[in-house]
């Protein structure tokens, strides 16, 4: 998807026109095939641009769908729940627990985000008592629970063996070889509720401009506020929810075992219809916890450290997260001036979406 001179589709937010950026799509079927195209189509996107719809709709992939479609009921019946059942253990670690409303810095300057957060993480919901809260603790709930984690591995590990032979790796240079099933990892689905807010203050709200963590972050949501940078853009613009698709991106992880040749993507999540609750489901997965690789500091460190260091910039205050490395929040991702000339990407085509 290269850069053009094109003038981009654009949505209403905010009193302003936010340009809706393109993105490629992916078909599972054809990476289960291990096409030739589709993996140097999958290698592209993930070099250049750093994300993908991933689609599903197939008959390989629909059981997936349908997995997220139980999960998204029993996050429905979770979050409906009272604030001491949904925070009876709280954050146990940073992979596993509750985070309510407020728990992370906001969009802007001197705000807090939107929207709270119950994670699962994979090697958790294996053990034969998972700690989770009572409301979400029967055995159908913990069965939709394993089916969606299960599901989302199967879905990623495919995408990374896909990259792996289509980059040519071999053997324990092959990217998934360094993301055993039975090695500890701080892998996780996450599955957040933004609240409605006041129309009037809700562009102070949402969640931080980031990369993730994770080697790859596959997310399912059919509702706009995802927000998204790419590489050479000079402002944020949001991402389409497409029937039947995940939206996939590359987390850092990713990049530093790629030699930083994958581009992770910065993106933010806000509230485009701020009357609405918004939900989405998504799986961050993690390379095991002593993987080592070259971080955007220039550190030889593992998957565990950049993962506790990164969590604990993303919840700190303003003050605490300036006193990180500097590449940290943005994975060694660089913006573009937003003054400069604008190079928008693909797309001519315009709408209007009253928010």
């Amino acid at each position: 998807m290269a850069i053009t001179n094109e003038v981009p589709r654009t949505v209403q937010w905010n009193g302003k026109n936010v340009p809706v950026y393109p993105m490629e799509t992916i078909s599972f079927e054809r990476l289960l095939s291990q096409e030739p195209a589709e993996l140097e189509r999958v290698v592209r996107c993930c070099e250049t641009e750093g994300f993908f719809y991933l689609d599903l709709s197939g008959i390989d992939g629909r059981r997936y769908l349908e997995d997220q479609d139980k999960t998204l009921d029993l996050m429905h019946r979770f979050f409906e729940s009272p604030l001491e059942a949904k925070n009876q253990f709280g954050l146990i670690s940073p992979h596993l627990g509750y985070e309510p409303v407020g728990s992370r810095t906001g969009v802007f300057a001197d705000t807090k985000d939107g929207y709270e957060m119950i994670k699962v993480s994979r090697d958790e919901i294996q053990r034969s008592n998972p700690h989770l809260p009572d409301v979400m603790k029967n055995h159908p709930d913990i069965k939709i629970l394993e089916n969606g984690i299960a599901g989302c591995n199967v879905v990623t590990k495919t995408i990374l063996s896909a990259l792996s032979t289509g980059l040519g790796l071999s053997g324990a240079a092959r990217f998934e070889n360094s993301h055993r099933n039975d090695r500890p990892s701080t892998t996780t689905m996450a599955m957040m509720h933004y609240i409605p807010s006041d129309p009037t203050v809700a562009q102070k709200i949402g969640h931080q401009k980031h990369t993730d963590i994770s080697s790859l972050t596959l997310l399912y949501s059919s509702q706009w506020g995802l927000q998204i940078r790419p590489p050479r853009a000079r402002e944020f613009g949001f991402v389409e929810p497409k029937q039947g698709c995940a939206i996939v991106n590359v987390g850092d992880s990713l990049r530093f075992a790629s030699g930083h040749k994958m581009q992770s993507c910065i993106h933010r999540v806000v509230p485009f219809d701020p009357t609405e609750h918004r939900y989405s489901i998504a799986y961050f997965l993690r390379a095991e916890d002593d993987t080592m690789f070259t971080d955007s500091e220039g550190r030889y460190i593992t998957a565990g450290q950049w993962h506790d260091e990164k969590f604990f910039a993303f919840t700190n205050p303003p003050e605490l997260q300036a006193q990180a490395p500097p590449s940290m929040l943005l994975g060694g991702m660089t913006e573009e001036e937003d003054e400069a000339v604008p190079q928008v990407l693909n797309g001519s085509e315009h709408i209007a979406i009253q928010a």
